[in-house]
């Protein structure tokens, strides 16, 4: 029944929506009659993907190249693979020129600082994106250092600290992938954000701080847990809005949860043992079976028994996944409009001055071809005056 609560429901009008139904009755939130959203990432994702391709061909047409992605990928870890596998499909589908560059998991963290210079300098990149998480030899502040590294225009993941800064202002250009994500699952799904009291359980710079400063901005009122919060589970059932990303598999359980609370789960660990798997979704679920064929399967932050609570859900996989991918695609087109539109005034700018130049050359040989005119003319005359001067004085 646990994994049914995903996968069973029928289509409803409306982008992104199915309706959870358990058989006979709505278990969403614990009685009758009342139904619960699952919020299909997936679809979202697709159309905002679409929505992407018009620009995409538009640039491509105006600049004479397609907008440019490029991807660094370090080691080889699982996850990282299958995510940016994905991007790289994504992308390509879309119309981007996608670079995946590759460095081994023995790779310096000096050796990934060049690599993300090069392409800082590269005129045929305009988004960078560095796959997270880094090999743990590269040092515990090894991200920072590179998100610190990527010019802030072609920096897609909006990580960098002149865009966390723009962030925080509510100016940013290039915003966080996933928590802009979120905005635009909410916004499509036709749930409210204003007014509403949102809690956000992580603190990441990647995830957690950004996702409160949009829900901030769009008039939530917000409130930040992590491990130190006393009561997490009691603070977080106040929420309207909950968002979970703190990657510890099946952590938020319907005790988290007000009846009708929109859930929205980031989490995304690979879970490889069985008995886990058997704990959160029980001993008939497909995701065993998942399991056996691939070794691990992606589970999220929230226990499945929430749906028996919220109002809205997103699933884990298909859920936020798909909108990380998309609003990356998004970015990427903003930043090479934001790079051409820079290159064109700086064209236009070099081509005003050389105009200027030639019309101030132009002026000055003009003024010059005079003066040497003036000049023969002066001498002439001075020349005549001199002789009859002499001639006279000759006479005298």
């Amino acid at each position: 029944m646990r994994d049914s609560i995903y996968r069973r429901g029928n289509r409803q009008r409306g982008i992104g929506t199915t309706l959870i139904d358990s058989g006979q009755r709505a278990l969403c939130c614990g009685r009758q009659n009342v139904t619960c959203k699952l919020i299909d990432g997936a679809a979202i994702g697709a159309e905002i993907r679409a929505s992407a391709i018009p620009g995409v061909q538009a640039f491509t047409a105006r600049a004479g190249r397609a907008p440019g992605l490029g991807i660094v990928l370090v080691g080889e870890n699982p996850a990282s693979e299958v995510y940016v596998r994905n991007k790289v499909k994504a992308g390509t589908d879309a119309g981007l020129w996608v670079d995946l560059q590759r460095l081994p998991a023995n790779a310096s963290l000096d050796a990934l600082l060049a690599l993300v210079e090069r392409l800082n300098r590269s005129d045929r990149h305009d988004g960078i994106l560095v796959q997270s998480p880094l090999p743990d030899a590269m040092g515990r502040q090894a991200s920072q250092q590179v998100f610190d590294a990527i010019d802030p225009g072609k920096d897609v993941d909006g990580f960098n600290p002149v865009n966390v800064g723009k962030l925080v202002q509510g100016r940013a250009h290039l915003k966080p992938c996933t928590p802009s994500g979120v905005i635009e699952m909410l916004d499509r799904s036709g749930l409210a954000i204003a007014g509403r009291h949102a809690v956000v359980i992580g603190r990441s710079e990647i995830v957690g701080k950004p996702m409160a400063m949009l829900l901030l901005q769009r008039d939530a009122t917000v409130t930040i847990c992590h491990s130190k919060t006393p009561d997490l589970a009691a603070v977080a059932a106040q929420a309207d809005i909950l968002v979970a990303a703190i990657g510890r598999p099946g952590f938020v359980t319907r005790d988290f949860v007000k009846a009708g609370a929109t859930v929205i789960d980031v989490g995304t660990t690979p879970v490889s043992d069985r008995a886990t798997i058997e704990s959160l979704f029980g001993p008939a679920s497909p995701r065993l079976e998942a399991l056996a064929r691939r070794g691990t399967v992606v589970v999220g932050d929230v226990h499945p028994s929430v749906a028996e609570v919220a109002g809205a859900l997103t699933p884990v996989p298909g859920g936020v996944g798909p909108l990380t991918i998309a609003m990356l695609l998004k970015n990427t087109l903003a930043a090479a409009e934001a790079r051409y539109a820079t290159g064109a005034r700086a064209a236009n700018v070099e081509g005003a001055a050389v105009v200027g130049a030639r019309k101030t050359e132009g002026r000055k040989t003009q003024a010059g071809e005079t003066e040497g005119r003036q000049a023969e003319e002066t001498g002439s005359v001075g020349g005549s005056t001199t002789g009859v001067t002499a001639k006279a004085e000759g006479q005298r």
